[in-house]
């Protein structure tokens, strides 16, 4: 059963910034791109970097390690050597705190 989790304050993400947090055993990132907040698993499917780590543009989140790029909206990657989708999680913003449903 899905629950809604706090991940943190709308103002500790700013605009083309990213967040991280622990729930339990998942790891997650909390992205604001470019207004538009998203949430997916932190950990890359390819070598298990920090996504944390790597570099947001307008494709998505780029891995620090062998520089795949994912969509934020879709988890899948765009370009090789990853090949596994991340994990996309839903959010919804209440009262100027982030949510994200696991």
């Amino acid at each position: 059963m899905a629950i809604w989790i706090k991940a943190c304050n709308k103002d500790q993400v700013g605009n083309n910034e990213m967040f991280s947090f622990d729930h339990k055993e998942k790891r997650l990132l909390i992205t604001n791109l470019n207004g538009t907040i998203y949430a997916t698993d932190r950990i890359c499917t390819h070598a298990e970097a920090d996504l944390s780590s790597g570099f947001l543009s307008d494709e998505g989140v780029r891995c620090p390690l062998h520089l795949s790029v994912f969509n934020l909206e879709t988890g899948n990657p765009l370009n090789p050597p990853a090949e596994e989708p991340l994990k996309t999680y839903n959010v919804k913003i209440d009262q100027n705190e982030i949510y994200v449903e696991v």
